[in-house]
Parts: structure tokens; sequence; C-alpha cells
């Protein structure tokens, strides 16, 4: 089998996700997602991917919480993916895009209803006058909808991170860990690989 730096980086992520995802870990698609505000700020939180290839990764957030916001205003992030039981992390920096509307209308409805309910009722980021102030608005949204389709917010979308470096890090016995990074200056431009030291 040829060597990580002599295969297309995306296709290296996808064979390890898929063992990710077959080893019994409970989230595999759960990774870290940081961003930064306009003061450069970075914070720091954890989402679900929702879609990956050769196009970028994608997850899916309301666009009025903090992360939409700051990646709406700096559209530039960083993933990183930690799968402990197979000793390996994946990390991820790149431009961020927001994905179609039709990308996005096709994944709500593929939500469970409840998920797709909760959408509407959280005031993604932003205090709460009481602990019962969700459940009133859940609520609220549930008799709202009824029976009916439960359309998509209009701030609740995707976004896509378009990668200009993917790095494979895997453990080896005595610290002698692999490390790999592709990187490109441009989108359309082709991939170089380097080594690093642990």
């Amino acid at each position: 089998m040829a060597r990580i730096e002599e295969r297309d980086p995306y296709e290296v992520f996808a064979d390890w996700y898929g063992e990710a995802a077959n080893c019994g870990i409970q989230e595999p698609t759960a990774v870290a997602l940081a961003t930064t505000d306009t003061e450069g700020q970075p914070s720091l939180r954890m989402v679900l991917l929702k879609g990956h290839g050769s196009d970028g990764f994608v997850f899916y957030t309301n666009y009025e919480s903090r992360k939409g916001r700051e990646l709406l205003a700096n559209p530039k992030a960083a993933l990183c993916f930690h799968w402990m039981p197979l000793e390996r992390q994946v990390r991820v920096q790149g431009r961020v895009e927001q994905v179609s509307k039709d990308e996005a209308d096709a994944y709500f409805a593929s939500r469970h209803r409840d998920s797709q309910i909760g959408a509407w009722a959280s005031q993604q980021s932003r205090p709460m006058a009481t602990p019962y102030d969700l459940e009133k608005n859940v609520a609220k949204m549930a008799l709202k909808f009824n029976i009916g389709t439960v359309p998509r917010p209009d701030n609740w979308s995707g976004f896509r991170i378009v990668p200009h470096l993917i790095e494979f890090w895997s453990a080896k016995p005595f610290r002698l860990h692999e490390r790999i990074v592709f990187s490109r200056q441009s989108d359309d431009a082709p991939w170089t690989t380097e080594r690093l030291f642990p």
C-alpha cells in the first residue's frame, strides 16, 4: 500500500474516518472547531462532522451562535479530530464558506423532528432568563408546527471548511510518532507534503 504522503489527503482521511467509525468510538464525528473573533481572540468547541470529501469538511449550526457570528466575520477556521482508541489525530486549517441553500435544506430535512424543532427553539449562545426557557420554547414550536413539516430556519445552515492544510498524526512505539502534513497555496494548487518531527 502507498505511503500516506503518496496518497490524496481526502482519501487518507476517508480511510481513517471509516476505521474510527467501525472501532466502537461512541461519536467518531466529534471534532474540535476553533474560530476567532474580530479582535483575534480564539474560541473552541466540539461540533459534529456532517460531510467530508474533496470539497471540504461540513458541519451545521445556528448562524447567530458565537461560532456562526465569528465565522461570518472571519471566515477561517481549524478542526482537530482525536480518535484515542486508534491513537490518531487529524488537524485541518482553511478558509470557510457557507453551504448552499439546497444542501442545508436537504440536511435539515434528514434530521429527526425533535432536532428540527430544537433548531427553532434554541436562541443559541444567548442568555437564558430561567432554566426552563428552552423547554418552553420547544413546547411553543412543537405547537406551532403541530404535525406539519418543520421548515429550516433562515438562521440555521452549514459551513464548509476548505482546507489549505491537513495533518495526519499517528502514535508509534517509543514516542516515534508520525506527522505528515499536506499543504497547498490555493484551492486548485497541488498538495505538497512533508514529515515533521513529533
